[in-house]
């Protein structure tokens, strides 16, 4: 069976001549931005290492009842770690218990496939942990990270892993794709691509969720009733994004990439450059504010986004963080 996977051709031959019994490590690291498609090369993998149909080495049939238990993460001998209810990090005991699991034989499988997940959302300490893992492998475990940066990650945990990059495809191959696969119009395709910026899963889940174009359309339509309306209104907006209290996180989380993607492309107009605009059926009122701030505006106002993010991340006051942010923005006429 094809590996069905868009864009990472390199990557997929590499696997396959890994899994076939042709050099096997016992870690990878899959590094590129959210939605490039990390997670489903490394289930991939894992298939082709544990499918008992398949008709060749490096090969899954993706039907059997392990492909399916893999694809749906239910899988015996796969560990999945990923940070506990609660928790932003992974901690070290999580680490401690994984290991222990790793030590025992596998159950059913040729190997026992540990799969971390964003694995920048580790501590320190139970980085440091997994090190014993890394440089004292079983034979029979495989270890699967997924990062979005290197810069992220101990260095000690890089140098014990293959590295895989992925990078988001160019906006016409994903235009094609969508098109050919999902049965897209032209339109449709061309805005999808440009939203995911070429990462193919994030596209398809713009194609397969209505509900996330939606959600986009509020938060980008919310930023521009905000540009040119006073402080006081800005603030009452914020209150309310902010309620109740108890999804405060969670509704900004969801509002913020969508404003940063929007002060980007305004960063790009100010700027000059030949780049393609995230919001391509906004180009109008992008171009209206970016007439109206200059290029160091605009580029002050993309990191104060960013910082935002990490801030929310970190656990800040969410609506101390709402306000700051706009108290930053430009009064623009929109």
């Amino acid at each position: 069976m094809d590996w069905k996977i868009f864009g990472h051709d390199w990557a997929v031959t590499l696997l396959q001549a890994h899994a076939g019994g042709e050099k096997l490590r016992h870690a990878y690291l899959f590094v590129g931005p959210e939605g490039v498609g990390r997670q489903t090369l490394a289930l991939r993998f894992t298939q082709a290492l544990n499918c008992r149909q398949a008709t060749e080495p490096g090969q899954m049939c993706g039907i059997c009842r392990d492909c399916r238990q893999i694809e749906a993460l239910q899988y015996p001998d796969l560990s999945v770690l990923l940070p506990e209810e609660g928790h932003r990090d992974i901690l070290i005991d999580q680490v401690r218990r994984l290991q222990h699991t790793l030590s025992l034989a596998p159950f059913a499988a040729n190997y026992r496939i540990a799969l971390l997940p964003n694995f920048e959302r580790v501590t320190t300490e139970a980085a440091n942990a997994l090190l014993k893992t890394l440089e004292e492998p079983s034979d029979k475990v495989v270890l699967l990270l997924t990062a979005s940066t290197l810069e992220s990650l101990l260095p000690t945990i890089v140098s014990r892993c293959e590295v895989i990059r992925l990078r988001p495809a160019p906006l016409e191959k994903t235009r094609e794709y969508l098109m050919l696969v999902k049965g897209l119009s032209l339109e449709k395709a061309d805005l999808f691509a440009h939203l995911s910026s070429g990462r193919i899963g994030a596209a398809i889940r713009f194609a397969d969720e209505p509900e996330l174009l939606t959600l986009r359309e509020e938060s980008l339509e919310m930023l521009l009733e905000l540009l040119p309306a006073a402080r006081v209104d800005r603030f009452s907006a914020a209150e309310r994004l902010c309620k109740p209290y108890i999804e405060a996180r969670q509704n900004v989380g969801d509002v913020l990439p969508y404003w940063l993607t929007f002060w980007r492309d305004v960063f790009i107009r100010t700027s000059g450059a030949d780049l393609p605009l995230v919001n391509q059926d906004l180009i109008p009122r992008i171009d209206q504010a970016a007439s109206q701030i200059n290029f160091e505006l605009a580029r002050e106002l993309v990191l104060a986004h960013e910082k935002a993010q990490q801030d929310l991340d970190a656990y800040a006051n969410v609506k101390l963080i709402v306000e700051t942010l706009m108290l930053r923005w430009p009064y623009v006429s929109i």
